[in-house]
């Protein structure tokens, strides 16, 4: 009434740091989630590969099954992954339980397979629970293995409980959602450098596609991929997904003490490079390279997620780490292979043709008791005939035996020391064809 229409009001808020510190921790958790669980899935691979033939026990056996990725497996994964992202931005408010539910599940499975090696070097809880007739239990787990399931079980229900809790819950799901990357990564296995590029690639474009062409597709004008993993803004639920890594601002800004905004980092992030880096590190060690394949991998993952804070900074909106983290990833291990003239074998994983490396093939002669000599015959015909009848022994690389092998060398040791007992019992005058055909006898035992 005083002023008029030419008042005018001022809201004022302080200004926001481009960057967080919670970035640092989310690199940290994202690089390290990457190598721990590459570096593992490569390690036990390769052991199952060489000790295939020890006995284990049975739980173990169903640990160490992975799953080999295929074309059309990846074609079916990507398809899938479409049609439940835009499933998810148009019923949101009833799918979200689901992919909770499923989230529980999945992340308390993980949980258990990655304390399993832990837990079973605690020289308590060996003894079996009694006999029974129960689903699972009639395997008579190990007392100390039935608690660690049941602590699994317990962790991933509190969490579902109080998942709405932004005062710590995060830090459940955060180590609940490393568990399960490590579990995947360790279960799930790309043979050959070719699936490896061709699931980056298509992934690739999926996220590129559903991060900066929806805005032109939808009525909101916003993302797909950015509305859904934050959660819409219309959602009567207020659910949010758990299948992200998410951190808190760590800033003493006003927006972030009373709203609490969190950074995020999709499973798919970590998950995508991460079976690159487990290919790269099984090659290592096929090839014996050191693992300079696995080491520049993983150091081209923090590259490109380094990239990625820098372009959130720049562009102030949602970015698809796989824009960066797909061409750091694969151009940094294609010219690796290349610089090392690896790339056809590194291409094709002809490296994993064989479980095991064929040992070497060295001629040997036959131990065969000298023939006597004969006046009628020159010393150099008789030294030369002794030579004629080489055979071929297999180097054994040095390492376990198994009971039967040990069982058949000693059983091979006794005939030829039979042999050369009897031989060395035959009359001076024996007939030479006798000792000829001896040693031949001899040779073929050891063929055996």
């Amino acid at each position: 009434q005083s002023f008029g229409s030419s008042v005018k009001g001022a809201m004022y808020a302080p200004n926001e740091p481009v960057l967080d510190y919670n970035m640092v921790i989310i690199f940290v958790m994202a690089v390290g989630t990457v190598a721990i669980g590459g570096y593992w899935a490569g390690s036990r691979d390769v052991k199952k590969r060489y000790m295939k033939h020890k006995r284990d026990d049975g739980a173990e056996k169903h640990d160490d099954e992975t799953v080999d990725v295929t074309p059309i497996m990846i074609c079916v994964f990507v398809v899938m992954c479409c049609s439940m992202l835009v499933l998810l931005y148009f019923f949101y408010d009833h799918l979200v339980y689901v992919i909770i539910g499923i989230f529980c599940l999945a992340a308390s499975i993980g949980l258990y397979s990655c304390l399993s090696p832990f837990v079973r070097r605690f020289p308590v809880g060996k003894c079996r629970i009694p006999d029974n007739n129960l689903p699972y239990f009639h395997k008579r787990p190990q007392v100390r293995m039935l608690l660690l399931a049941v602590f699994c079980i317990s962790v991933s229900v509190v969490w579902g409980v109080f998942r709405n809790e932004d005062q710590w819950a995060w830090v459940l799901q955060d180590a609940l959602g490393i568990a399960f990357c490590l579990y995947m990564l360790k279960t799930i296995r790309l043979p050959t450098f070719k699936g490896c590029t061709l699931l980056l690639m298509v992934l690739f474009v999926y996220d590129v596609f559903f991060v900066f062409i929806t805005p032109f597709l939808t009525k909101t004008g916003e993302s797909i991929m950015v509305e859904v993993a934050a959660g819409p803004s219309d959602s009567a639920s207020h659910e949010k997904l758990p299948m992200v890594l998410k951190v808190p601002r760590l800033n003493s800004s006003p927006l972030a003490l009373c709203d609490r905004p969190f950074s995020l980092l999709g499973f798919g992030d970590i998950l995508v490079p991460g079976l690159l880096v487990a290919y790269c590190h099984r090659f290592d060690i096929q090839v014996q390279s050191s693992r300079v394949y696995f080491v520049s991998c993983t150091i081209a993952y923090g590259i490109g997620l380094l990239v990625t804070f820098v372009a959130l900074a720049l562009m102030q909106m949602g970015q698809p780490a796989l824009l960066y983290l797909v061409p750091c990833t694969l151009l940094t291990s294609f010219a690796v292979a290349l610089w090392r003239k690896e790339l056809a074998m590194f291409w094709t994983g002809s490296g994993f043709a064989k479980d095991l490396p064929q040992p070497p093939l060295v001629i040997a002669p036959v131990n065969c008791p000298e023939l006597p000599k004969d006046s009628n015959i020159p010393a150099s015909e008789q030294d030369t005939e002794q030579m004629t009848n080489p055979t071929l022994h297999v180097k054994e690389p040095r390492g376990p035996t198994t009971a039967a092998e040990e069982l058949a060398d000693t059983d091979t040791k006794m005939d030829q020391s039979e042999i050369s007992v009897a031989q060395s019992e035959e009359p001076a005058g024996e007939n030479k064809g006798d000792l000829e055909s001896k040693c031949l006898n001899a040779e073929q035992k050891q063929l055996e």
